[in-house]
């Protein structure tokens, strides 16, 4: 699938979160939630691993699942 088609999509998401009164700070959340779980499954729950394919730090990640609920 190309960039611009995951972008249309992606816009026509985000204006059914919004007609549905979804908050930016929920749609975030909710979105980070999967992208952290995608990479954790990916890497066989390896934090280190994750963090790095994430391009963020693993305490950044540890803060961030702590937010979002995942142990």
């Amino acid at each position: 699938m190309s960039r611009a088609n995951l972008r249309e999509r992606l816009d026509a998401l985000v204006s059914d979160m919004i007609a549905g009164g979804i908050r930016m700070d929920e749609a975030v959340r909710v979105l980070e939630s999967h992208f952290l779980r995608h990479f954790l499954q990916e890497h066989s729950g390896n934090q280190s691993r994750a963090a790095e394919a994430l391009g963020i730090h693993r305490n950044t990640l540890r803060n961030k699942m702590r937010r979002c609920g995942l142990n």
